[in-house]
Order: structure tokens, then C-alpha cells, then sequence
């Protein structure tokens, strides 16, 4: 073989090995509508460098943050149908679409971390039938801090509620609201500066962590935290791309997942406890909410309950069931210690 057509069959080679190389990696885009310094997009940033990081390139995935690329509340509609391969969203928004993605959005049903963290352990297979419908693989799910109010005057007392206009962000929270004498209207968190700005609303129902995304002391001066609800938000990926992953890359986005679970929810226990310091340097004064307000609150949860009971199937009731022994168990379990 002379020189040349050896130096030929080299490049031709090499220039083979590396389009394989360029053909082996795989990149994604994931989607959240939460904004850059959020303990949620900090949580999913350390999920994809893990993916990037043990899967020494072979998938890469480029994170669009704070609604840049997809309105929040559209990510999930994305991610099935393949616009982008992942994102996470908020589960209470897409009560409209199964009753089981309310649940947790329902008050009185955990208003603790631990209560829960149980809950998602008894929903998530459930759920992951539900999501596995719309051609997603949930892999994660962190929960929300507790929940209050953000009013520009004092809320002593359910009195104090009439009448002011309140953002809230699902059925449930409008439905609580409205029993309390708010006016309440929906909108997406991308939409909240706006909503103050135009006087469309004056109050919002949410977590501190919402708050500080929107630099909220720019708009209110009080915070009124009555725990209520701890909602989860779920890390999800489009199941055809998982699926046309090869097992290794499969196996190390699946663990991925699993561990950002485990972490989020500690970083969303450490935002709990940071976020009350952060908001009151700015002005913002948090206190507990009165009996009187968690006494309504308690009425309105039990109604809102037996109202889920009615729209949800057997097996929706069974999972229920299934939690409040679990929950019940626990509770009964503390108070012996």
C-alpha cells in the first residue's frame, strides 16, 4: 500500500471514530420557570451536572431557567409532547386534569414535612401511572415549604380577609381563598410583579421562597404563615428520550433523580428556615397566624377533603386511605414517644 493511500485510510479512520463520537452524545433541554438563585433551580442545576458529570459527556443537557424559554405552567405540555426532554413543574397546577395531582394541595391533608414526605411515598405510584399516560417518567419530587399570606396590612384575625384581591396558583388555594372572603384569581408565577403593578392584586397565598423570587417587599409588608400545605414540584423527563438512552446513561439519570429528591427536600427544609431571616431584612414583617385564621383554615380543609373524596375514583380514595394510616400511625407513634 503506498503512502498516500495509507494516509488516506488514517484520516478516513479517524474522521469515522469521530463522527461515532459525535453521534454517541446525546443532548437535552430542560425547562423551569423558576429563576436562577431559587433553591429549586439550584437543586436541579446539581441534578444535571451530576447527569454530565458521570456520564463523562455523553449527555449533556442545557437548563433554561426563570420561564425563558417555556412559561411555567406550559413545561409540562413540552416535555410530552418533546419539545424539550425535561423541566419540572408544580403537580397542584393540573388539578383540572386528575385529582390526585391536588391532593397535596389540599389543606389538611400534610401540613408537615414529614407528613409529606409520607404522602409522596403512598402517591407515587399513582402518580407515576398518571404521569407515564402523557408519555412523562417523573424521577423526583421536592416539596414546597409551608404556605401563608403576603398582605400590605396586618391579617389578625378571618375579618381581615374580606374583600382583598389574592394571587393564588391552583384550584385549591382559590377555593380556600374564596371560603376565607378573598377574591382570588389564578395566575402564573411569571405574572405576579405584573399583577401588582396593574392593581389586579394586592395579597398572595404562597411560600416565603415564592416571596423572595418575586422580591415581594417591594409589594407587601406582612407575611402570615399558616403551614397548611407543603405542594411538591416534580423533576420529569420525556419517557421516549429516556428510553432511546442506552442502560447505562438510563440507569445514571434514574439515580440522578433519586438523589435529587433526597436532596431537595433537605434544601427545601434549609430554605424554611433561612427565607423568614431573608424577607424580614427587607422590611417584611412574619408572624403565626391567629387561632381564629387556622381554626377557618381547619373548617375549610375538611369540607375541601370530602369534596376530593367525591370527585376522585376508588383507587384515588384507597391511596388516600392508604396515607392517613401511615400518617395516622406516625402521629399516634410521636405522641407515645
Amino acid at each position: 500500500m503506498s503512502l498516500l493511500r495509507k494516509t488516506l485510510l488514517g484520516l478516513s479512520t479517524g474522521m469515522l471514530a469521530m463522527s461515532a463520537t459525535v453521534q454517541a452524545s446525546t443532548h437535552w433541554i430542560m425547562a423551569t420557570g423558576y429563576p436562577d438563585d431559587s433553591f429549586f433551580t439550584q437543586n436541579i442545576q446539581q441534578f444535571v451536572d451530576e447527569i454530565e458529570q458521570k456520564s463523562q459527556g455523553e449527555l449533556t443537557i442545557d437548563l433554561r431557567t426563570n420561564g425563558t424559554l417555556i412559561k411555567h405552567d406550559n413545561i409540562k405540555r413540552a416535555v410530552q409532547a418533546g419539545q424539550v426532554q425535561a423541566g419540572e413543574v408544580r403537580i397542584s397546577v393540573y388539578g383540572n386534569e386528575d385529582p390526585m395531582y391536588i391532593l397535596d394541595n389540599t389543606p389538611g391533608v400534610a401540613g408537615t414535612y414529614e407528613q409529606a414526605r409520607q404522602l409522596m411515598e403512598v402517591q407515587a405510584p399513582y402518580l407515576k401511572k398518571l404521569f407515564e399516560r402523557q408519555n412523562i417518567e417523573p424521577l423526583a419530587y421536592v416539596a414546597w415549604p409551608g404556605q401563608g399570606f403576603f398582605t400590605q396590612t396586618p391579617l389578625n384575625s378571618v375579618d381581615d380577609m374580606q374583600g382583598r384581591k389574592i394571587r393564588v396558583y391552583s384550584q385549591p388555594t382559590q377555593e380556600l381563598a374564596e371560603k376565607l372572603g378573598f377574591k382570588a384569581t389564578i395566575l402564573p408565577f411569571s405574572e405576579i410583579a405584573q399583577a401588582y403593578s396593574t392593581g389586579m392584586i394586592d395579597s398572595l397565598f404562597t411560600s416565603l421562597q415564592t416571596g423572595i423570587d418575586v422580591q415581594i417587599w417591594d409589594y407587601a409588608r406582612y407575611y402570615t404563615y399558616t403551614g397548611t400545605t407543603h405542594t411538591k414540584n416534580a423533576i420529569i423527563v420525556n419517557r421516549r428520550a429516556l428510553k432511546s438512552l442506552d442502560d447505562d446513561l438510563r440507569k445514571i439519570v434514574i439515580e440522578a433523580g433519586k438523589h435529587a429528591t433526597t436532596r431537595g427536600w433537605e434544601m427545601s427544609k434549609e430554605a424554611s428556615r433561612n427565607n423568614e431571616e431573608i424577607v424580614s431584612s427587607h422590611g417584611v414583617e412574619v408572624s403565626q397566624a391567629s387561632d381564629d385564621i387556622q381554626a377557618a383554615i381547619a373548617k375549610i380543609g375538611d369540607e375541601m377533603i370530602a369534596e376530593w373524596r367525591r370527585s376522585a375514583s376508588p383507587e384515588e380514595n384507597a391511596v388516600l386511605d392508604e396515607y392517613l394510616k401511615v400518617r395516622d400511625a406516625g402521629d399516634a407513634h410521636g405522641k407515645a414517644d
